[in-house]
């Protein structure tokens, strides 16, 4: 017998038979025959083994996503050797669990028939040779087991490099091409890598041909408006091919397939709002922007798309609300994207997904509320029904992510939380046994005592626990029951670390030796606990072992780094932080403190004597290279980037921004602080020396004549000159002080510095204005009657003798200005208000400038 292996793999990936094969010569029939016979074919063989492995992976997602449930027990497909005592379910399955735990982290121990799982694990891990695809089935049993686990966990390299081969091998269909890095890029979603996530999904999306565009049209979104309003809305179309039925057809029929099946998906609740349409009511069909290739489609009618182009806008959206989580566009973004694959279901478990997304979105919304709850409870209830073929649900299984049905009912219940039926939550958490979720229900209602009872009694086995789980383990040796489910019950031993904290250290310490130092959330927990105490040396040990188990949790090493840097080892806080951001490129705080321990690491590396650190223990930015002044550069621009209204990390870029000569961007840096926080502050919000640094920057460049006309490009900076200098950096420097400083704040000093570059630029009657205004700010145009701080009168007379000397130079310059008028009024209204100080050696000082003023008369 012959079989064509890459055939029966393409099949067995796409989830389809051809269905005008002759039964006969069906490949399943024949994979059944030689399952009955002596297999002596080394192809036939793998073949085979990929097959039996498929079958139990995807009999333990039905058991446990999809459903329906199953109608047949462990028992009745696995045989013992009659030499061999029988092994009871319950005991394979808690043995299966165990092996299931993986970087510290604990499988959920109610999974149904994980043994089946541990058995598709077991065969995908033995070697092929013949079958190209098993990578890929690789991939698809690692993503599995990661939702299995508490947290993500870091896979090994291999199981992404052994991908690369298929790449090529698909490339020649484009369902398969897409669909491989459609399930790749939601890996790198479940690590939270989102911009690799984003890359994939977009790469699938021109693999499979799917056009898309998120636009605008003239619409209604309630019952009772009147005036149409632009709305979003995504068009979409799939890649058009009339060929075969298992090809791409946006023309297929929405209530069924290609076959005319029927297509049986879950209930779409209905709104049923007074005020709100079920659905927006496009009254146009042109588009705002619309694409050449887009304009022909009809926003209130368009084709349906494939399952396929489905998954992949789904997952579009789930890159949208990774990438900006506290955007206030997030929701309105997604919602285009969900009610495209809404419209048309084409497939149960693309469609649910689908329904779950806009579950999660109207969860936040007043009028919307009620549906999402309710739509949730129905997605809860569906599952275990027959209501569609077992075919249908797995059939993209793989391309969604679809979360498992524990997942699905934690869901139900935080939302029952979040509405205040606590007790509802209650019930379904204390029936999912999810009891870190219980304890914080106790916890919110202020039941302390009543949570630690709880974990107390489970400890202890007194909790009904004991009847379904970890009683199920006493017909084992006492040998294997202490391996069997220290996973968990090192984690119960770290929750009641959480809440006895006279007693934490203790409990976190049980829970590392119980689970023979494989707990990464013990040592999460105590290295958190001794951070807090302020125990750095020993906190870094703790969460040392704690990245070593599972290097994908950030929030670990941001503290470590912390702990680094309290402990001024700045190599190592460089390192902490450095993962920080590879992990999460998102977040702002790792990119500052990253920023801040490049500027450290120079002047660790010195003693005193050398320069590093001066007298007082200050470090001296002499003992800082300019490239680790660049590194810091670098870190706190990208950081700023999903920071944008933190002013002290814009205060933290501008200075190191001054120091690599990147005067543009500390313009640009010292605008966003007064933004922020000039009505808070005022003027302290200014940096002045970095102010007249700007200015310098313009001013001294040599070779610039500042009369010669400049020849601008689009951005209003001079054709071919430096941006950091000269006329360069001129327009960025007088929008700063023209646009965003004066009009909010003032003083002396700006006000002077502000006059010093406008007679750079001969500006004559500016700068005579901008130094007239300095003065009325400084000490001697604020001087008060009735002063008498010798002191203060003496700077304040110094300032008039400057105010003439200016008025002297400038005011022939300006034409139309009477300047020995202002000056002889200055000097009398200073007279006036210091009176008092007549008997002063520097009062004819006073009188001779006076008198000088109408000589020149």
């Amino acid at each position: 017998m012959f079989l064509h292996v890459e055939a029966v793999e393409k099949s067995l990936l796409a989830g389809r038979w051809n269905s005008r094969l002759d039964p006969e010569s069906h490949p399943v029939l024949q994979l059944a025959k030689a399952t009955l016979q002596s297999v002596d074919d080394e192809q036939e063989r793998e073949l085979i083994q990929l097959v039996l492995a498929v079958a139990c992976l995807h009999t333990f997602v039905q058991v446990n996503w999809t459903g329906p449930n199953l109608n047949f027990k462990l028992s009745d497909i696995i045989s013992f050797s009659p030499h061999q005592p029988p092994i009871s379910e319950e005991t394979l399955g808690v043995k299966a669990i165990a092996e299931l735990a993986y970087g510290g982290e604990p499988a959920y121990h109610l999974a149904q028939f994980p043994v089946l799982f541990r058995f598709a694990q077991i065969i995908l891990g033995s070697p092929y040779v013949h079958c190209r695809c098993t990578p890929w089935w690789r991939l698809r049993a690692a993503i599995i087991h990661e939702r299995l686990l508490d947290e993500a966990v870091a896979l090994s390299p291999e199981v992404l490099d052994s991908l690369a081969p298929l790449v090529e091998t698909t490339s020649s269909d484009p369902d398969l091409a897409g669909q491989l890095l459609l399930e790749q890029g939601l890996l790198e979603h479940i690590f939270s890598h989102d911009k690799a996530a984003a890359e994939l999904f977009v790469r699938a999306a021109r693999a499979t041909g799917l056009r898309y565009e998120l636009t605008g049209a003239l619409g209604k979104r309630t019952k009772f408006q009147q005036n149409d309003l632009s709305q979003l809305v995504l068009l979409a179309e799939s890649r058009n091919v009339d060929n075969s039925p298992d090809e791409k057809n946006p023309a297929k029929s929405t209530d069924g397939d290609a076959t005319g099946r029927q297509i049986r998906v879950p209930e779409t609740l209905s709104l049923n709002d007074d005020t709100l349409l079920e659905q927006t009511e496009f009254t146009s069909t042109a588009t705002a922007t619309g694409k050449a290739a887009l304009s022909h489609l009809d926003p209130s009618s368009q084709p349906p798309l494939h399952p396929l182009d489905q998954c992949i806008l789904l997952s579009l959206c789930l890159n949208v609300r990774n990438t900006s989580p506290s955007h206030g566009l997030t929701a309105e973004q997604m919602s285009p994207y969900v009610a495209r694959v809404i419209s048309h279901p084409q497939n149960w478990s693309v469609h649910t997904m689908a329904l779950l997304l806009r579950s999660r979105l109207e969860a936040s919304r007043t009028r919307t509320v009620e549906r999402s709850t309710l739509q949730l409870q129905a997605l809860v209830d569906q599952m275990p029904t027959a209501d569609s073929e077992l075919s249908e649900r797995l059939l993209y299984f793989h391309s969604v992510p679809l979360p498992s049905k524990w997942e699905m009912e934690r869901e139900l219940a935080l939302r029952f939380l979040s509405i205040g039926v606590v007790k509802s939550a209650l019930e379904i958490f204390e029936r999912l046994e999810m009891w870190e979720e219980v304890v914080k229900c106790w916890q919110s209602m202020e039941r302390n005592d009543k949570a630690i009872a709880i974990v107390r009694d489970l400890l202890e086995g007194r909790k009904e626990e004991a009847e379904s789980v970890i009683a199920k383990a006493r017909d084992l040796p006492p040998s294997r029951r202490v391996s069997m489910d220290i996973a968990r019950e090192a984690k119960l031993w770290c929750l009641l670390g959480d809440l006895e904290p006279d007693n934490a250290i203790k409990h976190y310490e049980h829970a590392w030796k119980l689970s023979m130092e494989t707990s990464g959330r013990a040592m999460r927990s105590l290295g958190g606990y001794y951070f807090s105490c302020g125990k750095f040396a020993d906190a870094v040990t703790c969460l040392q072992r704690a990245v070593t188990i599972n290097p994908l949790m950030a929030r670990s090493w941001f503290v470590l780094g912390c702990a680094y840097v309290r402990l001024e080892n700045w190599e190592g806080g460089r390192d902490a932080f450095s993962r920080c951001v590879a992990i999460d490129d998102e977040d702002a705080e790792s990119w500052n403190n990253l920023a801040t321990v490049y500027l450290r690491l120079d002047a660790a590396k010195k003693s005193p004597q050398e320069g590093g650190i001066d007298k007082d223990g200050d470090r001296s930015d002499k003992a800082v290279t300019f490239s680790n002044k660049v590194l810091a550069f670098r870190a706190l621009k990208r950081g700023l980037k999903y920071s944008y209204d933190n002013w002290r990390m814009w205060s933290n870029y501008m200075i190191v921004a001054v120091d690599v000569g990147e005067l543009s961007e500390a313009c640009r840096a010292q605008a966003r602080i007064v933004e922020e926080r000039a009505d808070k502050v005022g003027v302290e919000c200014v940096d002045d020396e970095v102010l007249e640094r700007l200015v310098d920057a313009v001013t001294r460049r040599q070779g610039d004549d500042p009369d010669q006309p400049m020849v601008e490009d689009e951005k209003g900076t001079e054709k071919g000159a430096a941006p950091n200098e000269g006329h360069g950096l001129l327009r960025r420097v007088v929008d700063l002080f023209e646009r965003t400083i004066l009009p909010r704040v003032s003083s002396s000093r700006i006000f002077r510095t502000y006059a010093r570059l406008l007679t750079w630029q001969s500006r004559w009657e500016d700068a005579l204005n901008a130094h007239l205004d300095a003065y009325r700010c400084g000490p001697a145009g604020t001087f008060e009657r009735g002063e008498t701080e010798v002191e203060k009168w003496r700077e304040a007379l110094n300032e008039v003798g400057e105010i003439e000397d200016i008025l002297a130079n400038f005011g022939p310059r300006v034409e139309g200005f009477d300047w020995k008028h202002q000056g002889r009024s200055i000097l009398r209204t200073f007279i006036g208000r210091s009176k008092d100080f007549e008997d002063e050696p520097e009062w004819p000082r006073l009188t001779e400038m006076l008198d000088w003023l109408r000589s020149e008369e």
